[in-house]
């Protein structure tokens, strides 16, 4: 009996935990690469180069993917589904060669979320290019807002 009430406890202390815990998430990250904007657009908005340096497609070479629509244009799409990395996409849905692009990432497989992927690059002196990555979106309750902490 006593074994079910620490369950219980357990249980309630989470779901309070989670309640408290933040409902959405925001990282930002900036590197800066050698070699002109147009060059570092290209490998994001050109959904064709995804595998050549995405660490989620390289952490599962094997898992299927589909690249549908005109690269660099809205509605470019890429589509992934595999044991390790789950079943997603990215779909572009603002773009402004060479210095933002915007996309939907959508996780449908182990769980359901969507997030916004924001690029942004900028050109610096020397051939280099200041390159932002911003993602957000919705941490639902109870799971994804105890798991927002690790993000």
């Amino acid at each position: 009996m006593i074994v079910i009430y620490i369950i219980l406890s357990v249980i309630v202390v989470l779901l309070l935990l989670a309640l408290i815990l933040p409902n959405n998430y925001h990282i930002n990250k900036t590197i800066i690469v050698n070699g002109n904007p147009e060059k570092c657009f290209e490998f994001v908005a050109d959904l064709n180069h995804y595998h050549q340096w995405n660490p989620w497609a390289k952490m599962e070479p094997t898992a299927e993917h589909q690249i549908l629509g005109t690269p660099k244009t809205i509605g470019h799409q890429y589509s992934w589904d595999g044991k390790k990395i789950g079943t997603g996409g990215l779909t572009i849905t603002s773009v402004s060669e060479p210095n933002t692009i915007e996309l939907e990432l959508a996780f449908l497989k182990p769980f359901k979320s969507t997030a916004i992927d924001n690029w942004t690059f900028e050109s610096l002196p020397n051939n280099q290019t200041k390159i932002t990555w911003i993602n957000y979106g919705a941490l639902n309750f109870p799971v994804a807002r105890l798991m927002g902490p690790m993000i």
